[in-house]
């Protein structure tokens, strides 16, 4: 099969790679419909992630099962499948209480690379969620979506107490930092404050449901907030970038009570424990539990009251790789699609398709 891989910074390739197989009994290999690159995925495209030789690439995927192991009982051959960028078994106590990305059996689908045409997945029938039916080709950018932005966006939304009456502050305007905005209008909120300095990203931002755009950011942009806030700051903050700058702001826009959902993978943040104190904020994040929100964000897409799909603005075959990583990281693209198989087309309609 082909797939993507990093052979170092800078340098991706599409190269031929060894047909996924069963290796134990509870997994399941899936046909992959869609993939695509994330935010995260820069982090080592940039040499700032540290990896050991060459990696496979990609924990995104929707996708058709091919072939399951013998302990596999809910997921059967021929179901179109979403999943988390975490394999979990979904039934041991961490799982229960509702983080599974965290699940004492836990296996990072970076490490299998779903960047491909093929994928192996763990656990399959706690990490899979099968839609009804075969998807309308239109909705496969959404499913998609769910696997990993539009769950982690919806996770902090969650972890901020977004809600009705509720002020939300959006730190990051990447994928998740707007599906972070979606999700805080659909939780209800009153008020959705996106910082954001780049224009298709602030007119994407107010079509999700932004009522405000601040275009500063750090200090400044906490002056900004607090203006329009009566001087109080947000009653919660969505962190989505992962930064010392992106934390501190997202901190400091928020007020005494108030909750910080932090989902940025952290890339050397250290908070100061004096200013932490006194902030009086709740803090709550981490690697998003996204098998948690998987079924109801299904049924939300399957029912069009959401579009998270909208992200994606690039849309590339699975070749293409090397430009998808390109397009991210000089911000020509919010979020590249990767279609593995040509006679496939679920970006019908996205820019580049």
């Amino acid at each position: 099969m082909r797939g993507v891989v990093l052979n170092g910074p800078g340098d991706v390739a599409v190269v031929d790679r060894d047909d996924p197989r069963i290796i134990e009994p509870t997994d399941a290999i899936i046909k992959v419909t869609a993939a695509c690159v994330c935010g995260s995925d820069l982090w080592p495209y940039r040499g700032v992630e540290k990896t050991e030789g060459v990696a496979p690439m990609g924990h995104e995927y929707v996708g058709v099962v091919e072939q399951t192991g013998p302990d596999v009982k809910d997921i059967g051959v021929g179901d179109f499948v979403v999943g988390s960028f975490f394999a979990s078994d979904d039934t041991c106590e961490i799982c229960r209480s509702g983080y599974q990305s965290r699940c004492v059996h836990a296996e990072p689908m970076g490490a299998i690379g779903t960047q491909a045409q093929y994928a192996r997945i763990p656990l399959a029938d706690g990490t899979l969620v099968a839609t009804s039916g075969m998807p309308d080709p239109d909705l496969i950018p959404s499913l998609l979506a769910a696997s990993d932005v539009l769950g982690t966006g919806w996770f902090a939304a969650d972890a901020a107490q977004a809600g009705p009456g509720r002020i939300v502050a959006v730190v990051g305007d990447g994928a998740v930092g707007l599906l972070g905005v979606l999700a805080a209008r659909q939780l209800g909120a009153e008020r959705i404050i996106a910082f954001s300095r780049h224009a298709d990203r602030q007119r994407l931002a107010r079509e999700f449901g932004a009522t405000d755009i601040i275009a500063e950011r750090g200090d400044e942009g906490v002056a900004r907030l607090k203006d329009l806030t009566g001087g109080l700051g947000a009653h919660s903050a969505i962190e989505a970038v992962g930064t010392q700058e992106s934390m501190m702001q997202a901190i400091r826009a928020t007020r005494p009570g108030g909750y910080v959902g932090y989902v940025g993978v952290s890339h050397d943040v250290r908070l100061p424990g004096g200013e932490l104190f006194f902030a009086a904020v709740h803090l709550h994040g981490g690697p998003a539990p996204v098998r948690r929100f998987l079924p109801e964000l299904i049924e939300l897409i399957l029912t069009r009251r959401i579009d998270p799909g909208r992200v994606f603005d690039l849309s590339l075959p699975l070749e293409d790789a090397a430009e998808a990583y390109r397009a991210m990281d000089e911000r020509r693209a919010v979020k590249a699609l990767l279609r593995p198989w040509p006679e496939e087309a679920p970006g019908a309609g996205v820019r580049g398709s």
